[in-house]
């Protein structure tokens, strides 16, 4: 006789569900607000067409590399936008995780773009000591000092968003920019008092090396989220030090620790214990143990006994 009970497959929503003692989070961002980076985009996107313009008309390195920077902030906000939006679709048949992972890898992406913008405005700086070229001091004092105040409001803005990885590397796109806008402007105030012209690339290429470090550091965090690495608040050696102390374990073997979504970190692994029906006991004090402790609340642990581990 045909069983109804298996007539139908069960859905993504039912098999995604948690349940008493289940994790507490669900996979989804959802504490995002999109304005931010909405306004983040227009407001970076619009100035950094004006300060293209001058840039070009003043020939200012300094003023160029600011436009440069903020250009390349507006595709890097648009990205986090972007990512934003995927990362709040929840999980489905396809994807059991859901799409947290969509923020770390628009930040990767965003340091490799600065990382390239970086290299041509180094690249410039050199050739400009080597070849000065004149430079309207007014007009690079007045444009970046305009480009100072968009940049603080940006920055203002995007501060509100702390636990997102990917809104902080475009945070970080935003600081360079204001430290660009700062250059610019003493550029332009040294030209227009003293006619001092290698101090536009001078200024331009310390701004680049100051960014290089806050991209690496975005970089290096977000490779190490998408290659599933152990978070940094935690450490992994006594992780397996305090479950092998719980009482009723006798080993523990297999054990991985990474984040499914940024902030959230999961762990599972396999427990030796020597008999079953002490498990729900022994599982009780490791969730316990393991959300107090370390802050993990997603655990998938499978239970076995000593002679299963031996392979009898």
């Amino acid at each position: 006789m045909h069983d109804k009970r298996h007539s139908h497959p069960p859905s993504s929503t039912h098999l995604h569900a948690h349940r008493a003692g289940d994790a507490l989070h669900h996979h989804v961002s959802t504490n995002r607000d999109p304005r931010v980076l909405g306004w983040s985009v227009v407001l970076t996107l619009l100035f950094a067409a004006v300060e293209a313009a001058a840039g070009f008309w003043s020939n200012s390195l300094a003023l160029i590399s600011d436009a440069g920077h903020m250009l390349t902030d507006s595709t890097a906000l648009g990205l986090a936008l972007l990512a934003q939006h995927i990362a709040r679709r929840p999980p489905s048949a396809k994807h059991s995780f859901g799409f947290g992972r969509a923020e770390a890898l628009a930040a990767f992406i965003n340091a490799l773009a600065m990382l390239v913008l970086v290299g041509w405005i180094a690249f410039e700086a050199i050739q400009r000591f080597n070849d000065p070229m004149p430079v309207k001091g007014v007009a690079v004092f007045v444009v970046a000092l305009i480009g100072l105040a968009v940049n603080l409001v940006v920055a203002w803005l995007l501060s509100h968003d702390k636990e997102s990885v990917n809104t902080r590397a475009a945070l970080v796109h935003v600081l360079g920019d204001l430290l660009g806008s700062v250059a610019a402007i003493i550029a332009g105030a040294v030209i227009y008092l003293t006619g001092w012209l290698p101090i536009d690339p001078l200024l331009s290429l310390a701004v680049s090396l100051l960014i290089l470090k806050s991209t690496v550091s975005v970089l290096r965090e977000s490779y190490h989220f998408l290659m599933e690495g152990v978070p940094h608040h935690i450490d992994y050696l006594q992780v397996g030090a305090d479950l092998s102390a719980i009482a009723g374990v006798l080993s523990v073997h297999d054990l991985h620790v990474w984040e499914m979504t940024p902030g959230e970190p999961a762990l599972i692994g396999h427990v030796e214990i020597r008999e079953l029906r002490e498990w729900p006991q022994v599982l009780q004090s490791i969730r316990d143990m393991l959300r107090e402790r370390h802050g993990i609340d997603h655990v998938t642990l499978q239970p076995e006994l000593s002679r299963m581990a031996e392979g009898c």
